[in-house]
């Protein structure tokens, strides 16, 4: 009796000790599949960003907006090709308002021919603090009929500045024939310019040096407001067509208190160039400051409202100097020369509308027409000739205003040109003189502008 009344008793407990067991089952399975779907869910995150860190920058840099080449791979070492470095920083710059280029001190990088074309955004800059080294085998430059080294184009608000060095390596240019002699190889056409901006705007180049270039240092070719200030140019005296700073076909121009010293003009202004302003420049050795040539090969050419004051010029072929092609048309006018130190100088004052780089020259008729030249207070010495105005004798210089001149033979010369050569020379040239005038000739040099052009 006893025993049949303990099952149910039995039963209830069995019964208890299932339902538990199969809670605790539901429970763990539950909790494990509730493991798997966040791991799973963690996966699937990891996928898009391994590490959980925001997606990094497109370009290097060290800090919003400054791009050093280094972080562009360049190895500064003077010798490996550091182009695509700054190339590549060059482009991560531009697309960044305010963006720079870090050229860092202390290293030396050699970049090949390379162009840094725009537009970019606004007051983009190049801080050059270290040197920028030319390719020094001439072979090594493009097969090309243009040659630029640094070459900007179509940009705007740029500046480049630093304590820095473009360095052109000019030598085995200056000496080709020397140079082809030696090692047989290809010549290029054409020798590069060391700088060179390409239809760009508001450009302005300051504090940097430029040597050595193999042809012009500085060009600005179809741009358009220009500011050069305290930069200096370098190349031997025996450097040929090295010019300093070259224009042509730019306007709104300003070069200032800058050292220039090279085997050509310190500054060349060439056709459809108007609006310049030049001052406080340290001109020598070199051809001086010119305009011109114009014409060439009967071509047209136009340059106006130019003003070179405030200039120091020493042992240079010319001082302040127009010079011209027989057989060109156009016009030179509205120019400006004063306040002009020079020092051992062969002929301080030039006008040549007879201009010819060969031994002769076919004489014509037609010339670009010159007029309204002002030179006042052009003091100093000379070495060949004080004033050579060499004027068409179809198309005379009209305007030309000669004051306050005072140019005596140089010190340093023993018995100096015949009294002739001491004496200014003026040819069918109309205008005024007013004193002091040394030495006097140049009082009765010009013909009275009574007539009209």
């Amino acid at each position: 009796m006893r025993t049949i009344k303990s099952s149910p008793l039995l039963a209830m407990l069995l019964g208890a000790i299932i339902v538990a067991a199969a809670i605790s089952t539901i429970s763990v399975e539950g909790r494990k599949h509730h493991v798997k779907k966040i791991k799973s869910k963690h996966r699937r995150h990891s996928k898009t960003t391994p590490s959980g860190s925001p997606a990094p920058a497109p370009y290097p840099s060290t800090h919003d907006g400054l791009f050093n080449i280094l972080s562009f791979g360049a190895m500064g070492d003077g010798i490996s090709d550091d182009s695509k470095a700054l190339v590549g920083a060059w482009k991560a710059a531009c697309k960044v308002a305010g963006g720079k280029v870090e050229i860092p001190a202390g290293k030396q990088f050699m970049v090949k021919a390379v162009t840094l074309q725009g537009p970019c955004k606004d007051d983009t800059v190049i801080q050059i603090e270290g040197t920028l080294v030319a390719p020094e085998k001439i072979g090594s430059w493009p097969k090309s009929t243009l040659f630029q080294w640094l070459n900007f184009k179509w940009v705007s608000h740029v500046t480049i500045q630093g304590s820095g060095t473009l360095n052109g390596r000019g030598s085995n240019w200056w000496n080709l024939e020397t140079y082809q002699t030696q090692s047989r190889k290809y010549i290029p056409p054409m020798k590069p310019t060391a700088l060179r901006f390409y239809a760009s705007e508001n450009v302005t180049v300051r504090d940097i040096s430029i040597v050595n270039s193999p042809l012009c240092h500085l060009k600005f070719d179809d741009s358009d407001g220009v500011k050069v200030n305290n930069i200096t140019i370098s190349s031997p005296e025996n450097s040929p067509n090295t010019d300093g700073i070259h224009l042509q076909n730019t306007r709104n121009v300003e070069i200032q208190h800058s050292n220039i010293a090279c085997g050509d003009d310190c500054v060349s202004i060439q056709t459809g160039s108007s609006n310049v302003h030049i001052h406080h420049i340290n001109c020598g050795p070199g051809h001086g400051i010119s305009i011109g040539g114009l014409g060439k090969d009967k071509s047209v050419a136009c340059v106006s409202d130019i003003i070179v004051e405030d200039i120091s010029i020493q042992n240079t072929l010319a001082g302040v100097r127009i010079k011209t092609w027989q057989g060109g048309l156009g016009v030179v006018k509205n120019l400006t020369f004063s306040n002009i130190q020079v020092t051992d100088v062969k002929v301080p004052i030039v006008i040549d509308q007879y201009y010819c780089d060969k031994s002769t020259c076919k004489n014509q008729t037609r010339a670009v027409s010159i007029s309204g030249v002002k030179y006042n207070n052009i003091v100093g010495s000379f070495t060949v000739q004080p004033v050579r105005i060499a004027c068409s004798n179809n198309v005379p210089c009209m305007g030309v205003d000669l004051m306050d001149i005072r140019l005596r033979p140089s010190g340093g010369i023993r018995g100096l040109q015949t009294h002739q050569q001491q004496q200014a020379l003026c040819w069918n040239s109309y205008g005024k003189t007013q004193g002091p005038l040394v030495p006097s000739s140049i009082g009765y040099c010009l013909r009275k502008s009574n007539i009209t052009s």
